[in-house]
């Protein structure tokens, strides 16, 4: 039987598990975190909710980032829009790269120092070795691109355009407030860990609600909701 991660913890997994959501869904501080917990009478150092969100954002994260490679799997992948942003580690430029979905959910994000055909290989073997191969990748105009997928065979499903792109480019928006609330990163594996989590959870609670009539964002809401209490039973 697997051994519980939360055995050294003497917060219970329920109250940690809440924590992690809180901090990693919405644009909050440790701070506001404690003190939002306070509130409900759940009394913890702003430094233990940095802990929890450590060594179990991932955690929680990969469980449903598995759910839902398998179920992709599955399927045939249509279109995969990606992108790459810019990010200040220490003063030195890093690069977050994403792969979103046709419906604008991200599927793998992935931090690089550089900006080549090397970094673009990376990430996408690791991408496609999780989902699987897209039936066609829409990029921007950067060669680096072209490059690595002429190497891995796929150059005739790539699809180059300025603004082809835009859905992988909008995925950036929620980190991007999320980070005004943080004070950066210090780390380069910093950024790796926290915008996998953070990608995962935000596609787990993402309803698209703009779209669904009241009733039916309501029932997703909780089946979401739902799934993401049974993560600790499972």
């Amino acid at each position: 039987m697997a051994r519980s991660p939360f055995r050294y913890f003497k917060t219970s997994p329920e109250i940690i598990q809440l924590a992690v959501m809180m901090y990693v869904r919405f644009p909050l501080s440790l701070r506001n975190v404690e003190d939002l917990l306070h509130e409900r009478g759940i009394d913890v150092c702003h430094e233990s909710v940095r802990l929890w969100v450590d060594r179990f954002g991932i955690y929680f994260a990969s469980k449903i980032r598995k759910r839902r490679s398998e179920a992709l799997r599955q399927v045939p992948q249509w279109r995969w829009p990606l992108d790459e942003v810019f990010v200040k580690i220490r003063g030195e430029t890093h690069y977050l790269w994403r792969a979103v979905d046709h419906e604008g959910e991200v599927l793998e994000a992935y931090v690089t120092k550089k900006r080549d055909k090397v970094a673009v290989l990376k990430f996408l073997r690791k991408a496609m070795k999780r989902y699987g191969s897209p039936e066609g990748i829409v990029t921007d105009k950067l060669r680096s691109y072209g490059a690595a997928l002429k190497e891995l065979g796929n150059e005739h499903r790539h699809e180059a355009g300025r603004y082809l792109n835009n859905r992988a480019e909008n995925s950036h928006l929620p980190r991007r407030r999320r980070e005004r609330a943080m004070s950066r990163f210090p780390r380069m594996r910093s950024l790796q860990k926290f915008a996998s989590a953070h990608s995962s959870v935000h596609n787990h609670f993402n309803q698209q609600r703009n779209i669904e009539g009241r009733a039916r964002f309501k029932s997703l809401r909780d089946a979401a909701l739902r799934e993401w209490r049974e993560l600790l039973v499972a």
